[in-house]
């Protein structure tokens, strides 16, 4: 366990910031299966609409490292080339 004053601040920064990077993740995971659910009852004009936030969101996460800016990419083309099939 921590015993000086340095480890302990540590201690209480990272599980705050444990606690905003969940937030962030959740958040990204819900914009992801939110598309999916669009796309999965093929509603169209609506996955269209979303689209420019799912890339805005995806986007914000890559950037502040809770996922790769190449993962975003990929599941912004993913969910792009879905849409375009329908």
């Amino acid at each position: 366990m921590a015993n000086t004053k340095s480890a302990i601040k540590r201690i209480r920064r990272i599980s705050k910031q444990t606690a905003v990077n969940k937030a962030r993740k959740s958040r990204y995971k819900n914009a992801i299966k939110k598309m999916n659910l669009l796309i999965q009852n093929k509603k169209k004009a609506e996955a269209l609409k979303f689209l420019p936030k799912l890339n805005s969101e995806l986007m914000k996460i890559a950037k502040t490292g809770i996922i790769k800016k190449q993962n975003a990419s990929r599941n912004i083309s993913r969910a792009s080339k879905k849409i375009s099939s329908l």
